[in-house]
């Protein structure tokens, strides 16, 4: 079947990987798979989250952190003419950028010759959509024939009867005959994957430099827009991951990182009928679409129609360079949706090209080129052969995006008509219309297994006052639909919805609504598709609803009438009640960081029995400052609490994404591994300890085994590695249990109350879900999986192969445990993953209170 996106498995697969012998030059395109990689023939498939890929970014500073979780990306302007003229910076030249020996172009190179083709062409317009998590500057670069600031109004004024408007806009013949079609073109997501931006600029110039009817025509009727590199940090450093350690193709309903907010932003200011996002390595070319499972929640039969026929120009652009397997050590293209089974699919809009069609895209694609030219092979492969294989990269990127923009320009009518009607059923509440041969002609192949729609709900209800979980959760829910450009009301008056009264102050989500997808996949709870297929490429569960701490009620039918106004932004959530002592619950994340900051600032803070903190009314001038700084809410309370809380310095052998949300929560964050600890490393001033990746107990030294139980430290692990050196070093008795390790997705749970899961939400996050058994009479059972035969509420659990490892072993099983060792230290073993990918925010908490648990 040729090339497939396999399934997550092991870390055992990354050794094998790893071993390999670089190939001869003129093979196939490359050497060793590494962690989240496609999988070229005959290679092993991508190593586990936890193998810590990019670890070097792991250990980024913690002023990277705090750039990422500042502000959002600018909107681009809606009134400006073009060309825009934007003078850019040149940074300060750097001779170890990685692209230089690939003889690619350095990221210091790329500003001023933006700033060379902006002189060059009246087409050519450049603007900084944003900057990346160390601080580089983002580039959009706007391709088009000259418009007057009239003209940018008028496009932007069918831009918004398109999205807003569109069963008008399907009538409007304006935009029948002048709206320019939006193409957007993503390069270097993963900064070791270099070539689409060298592309991309040569791109820019050929259609600067054109005196061609046909450029001027497509100009003409179109806007390019090209984000030159969505990550810098990465192309700079030669990793995968920006600064944080993130990939930033995984970002994408999290929008976690500053990059990943300013393509969505962008996204959002462009609404691309078509996009092209540029990887590297698989031999043949991949141009998707994709094999099934297909995201529920998309019109898919407008977006297959146009995803397939473009991939068909795309391949034969592609293959017409000439290339050849035996020449040059080039496969021919391949279309999975054609092409493969499984294992390659378009499940989780985790990814750019699934993201945007939630945005207007109906033709989006993941473009992989052939020739491996990262890790292994970068390390060991001579220059002359590196530079061979970029220039034949950047050869196939750039006939993939010429033919992308010859296919939008022949078919620009039906493009736009089609992005017109994903808007109309949305904002007529229409029924999907599942893909078929009748659907969606000149397709072949389409099958029942290519089916996945969804019923869309008649609203989402966030509610206010004491029917709330959490108002700080719901603040930050909110926020983030807005941001996704969910249109999202607040009642001024109570109203009743199949057969419920919600408060004033409610927050309501009707799915009669253009963007209605992106509305579903954030608050959905999502489908278990673990009978569906075999495979899957990365997770296959997520739910906002469930799993970022808000109450989210979902209203399947009914009449909606509400009388309400439209939400810009969720109303601050911070409050401090005005007499006596203070309580704020720890059941979010910056719930955390607002006790850490007040901690920091030599409160004296203490905890109750089931979690919360209490602070002393002297204080209630600093719990002012950050309840305005977190929003979050003090109540007035008579409590006293069980034991003082202190400020915690936590030793991290963890995950870069673990790293970050401890550091969201306001922890002051080491990384460590094994060869940290042996080096000597001095726990004075370190609290805890928190494992979830790269510690070994078996590999320490003696020293460094006598200094780590010396220490007294409160030890929190997860996973399996956690539990390991749990295990080895004595701390906890308790064994745990793995589950099939290709498992993932949401999770029901049992929360025991206590200091760890006291309030938590009933549903939490697993990732090769581990469970424990033999528990010493001493531990605690804080949490179980849900009992009842099948735990997983959305994502992919099977059993393993000898029929172990599936979600019925776990139901009912211990999946938080938690006591305190010999040396009388706080120990937690969790089996969830409450921290992954700084995901699911509402389950953070219980890694916060485990960690301050002393």
């Amino acid at each position: 079947m040729g090339i497939s996106r396999p399934a997550l498995v092991t870390t055992a697969a990354l050794a094998v990987a790893v071993l390999l012998a670089p190939v001869p030059a003129t093979a196939l395109s490359g050497a060793a798979t590494l962690p989240g990689e496609p999988v070229p023939p005959g290679g092993s498939a991508p190593a586990r989250e936890r193998s810590a890929n990019d670890s070097a970014l792991a250990k980024a500073p913690l002023s990277a952190t705090a750039e990422a979780l500042r502000h959002s990306p600018p909107s681009l302007s809606k009134d400006r003419g073009y060309p825009r003229r934007t003078t850019l910076k040149s940074p300060a030249v750097n001779e170890a950028d990685k692209s230089i020996k690939l003889g690619l172009i350095p990221y210091h190179s790329i500003a001023p010759r933006l700033n060379e083709l902006q002189r060059l062409s009246d087409r050519v317009s450049v603007e900084v959509a944003g900057k990346s998590a160390n601080g580089r500057e983002l580039y959009l670069v706007t391709v088009t024939a000259p418009e007057s600031a009239r003209d940018v109004r008028e496009q932007e004024r069918m831009r918004e009867r398109i999205e807003n408007s569109p069963a008008d806009a399907a009538r409007d013949k304006r935009i029948k005959s002048a709206y320019k079609t939006p193409v957007f073109i993503n390069n270097n997501i993963h900064g070791n994957e270099w070539e689409g931006t060298d592309a991309a600029l040569k791109l820019i110039e050929e259609l600067a430099k054109a005196k061609d009817a046909k450029t001027a025509g497509l100009l003409a009727k179109n806007r390019v827009y090209l984000n030159v590199t969505a990550n810098p940090d990465g192309r700079v450093a030669g990793t995968r991951a920006n600064a944080n350690g993130f990939d930033l193709n995984r970002d994408f309903i999290t929008a976690s990182q500053p990059e990943s907010r300013a393509i969505r932003q962008l996204a959002i200011d462009t609404q691309p009928a078509v996009m092209l996002d540029l990887h590297g390595y698989v031999n043949g070319t991949l141009i998707e679409p994709t094999t099934p499972p297909h995201g529920e929640n998309y019109e898919y039969d407008l977006f297959l129609k146009n995803s397939y026929a473009n991939a068909l120009g795309m391949e034969k652009a592609v293959n017409g360079l000439g290339y050849t397997d035996a020449k040059d050590g080039v496969k021919p293209a391949e279309i999975p949706f054609r092409d493969q089974t499984e294992g390659w699919d378009d499940w989780p809009p985790i990814f750019t090209p699934q993201y945007m069609p939630f945005q207007g895209a109906v033709a989006s694609h993941t473009i992989e080129f052939p020739m491996r030219v990262n890790n292994q092979s970068y390390e060991t492969l001579p220059v002359e052969e590196l530079r061979r294989r970029s220039a034949i990269n950047t050869d196939i990127a750039g006939a993939a995006m010429r033919a992308t923009l010859d296919y939008t320009d022949a078919n620009r009518g039906s493009v736009i008509a089609d992005q017109i009607e994903t808007f109309r059923r949305g904002d007529a509440g229409e029924a999907q219309r599942p893909v078929s041969e009748e659907t969606v002609p000149g397709v072949p192949g389409i099958g029942p297994e290519d089916v996945y729609t969804t019923t869309f709900p008649r609203a989402y209800v966030i509610p206010a006052g004491r029917s709330q979980r959490s108002a700080t959760a719901a603040a930050r829910l909110v926020d983030h639909l807005i941001a996704n450009d969910v249109r999202v009301e607040r009642a001024a008056m109570p109203f009743k919805l199949a057969g419920k009264v919600h408060p004033i102050g409610s927050y309501v989500v009707d799915m009669r609504q253009p963007k209605r997808g992106i509305a579903n996949v954030i608050l959905a709870e999502g489908r278990d598709i673990s009978p569906d297929v075999s495979a899957m490429y990365d997770i296959s569960g997520w739910s906002l609803g469930l799993l970022w701490g808000a109450t989210v009620e979902k209203a399947v039918a009914g009449e909606l009438r509400v009388l309400g106004t439209p939400v810009r932004a969720a109303r601050p959530a911070g409050s401090v009640a005005r007499h006596g002592d203070l309580r704020l619950r720890l059941d979010d994340p910056r719930e955390l960081a607002a006790v850490n900051s007040l901690l920091a600032q030599g409160v004296k803070v203490r905890r109750t029995a089931d979690g919360a903190a209490i602070v002393p009314s002297s204080a209630r001038r600093h719990a002012e400052l950050v309840a305005d700084r977190f929003s979050v809410a003090f109540t007035s309370t008579k409590e006293r609490g069980v034991a003082p809380l202190k400020r915690t310095r936590v030793a991290a052998a963890a995950t870069a994404g673990e790293q970050f949300a401890l550091r969201e929560m306001g922890f002051d964050v080491v990384p460590v591994t094994t060869a940290i600890l042996n080096a000597g490393f001095d726990w004075r001033g370190t609290n805890a300890l928190f494992v979830s990746a790269g510690l070994s107990h078996a590999s320490l030294t003696p020293a460094a085994r006598d200094a780590f139980r010396a220490s007294g430290v409160t030890v929190v692990g997860l996973g399996a590695d956690g539990a390991a050196l749990t295990s080895a070093a004595g701390l906890l008795q308790a064994t745990a249990v793995e589950g099939n390790g290709d498992a993932n997705g949401v999770v029901r749970v049992s929360n025991k109350g206590g200091a760890l899961t006291g309030g938590a939400p009933g549903h939490s996050f697993v990732y090769s879900p581990v469970w424990f058994t033999g528990l010493g009479a001493d531990v605690r059972v804080d949490q179980t999986y849900g009992s009842g035969g099948n735990p997983l509420v959305s994502g992919h659990w099977r059993a393993k192969a000898d029929g172990t490892g599936g979600p019925a072993d776990a139901a009912g099983k211990p999946s938080v445990v938690s006591g305190t060792s010999a040396a009388g230290a706080p120990v937690a073993l969790f089996g969830t993953e409450p921290l992954f990918r700084n995901h699911p925010k509402g389950v953070f908490s219980q890694i916060g209170r485990a960690l301050l648990a002393r």
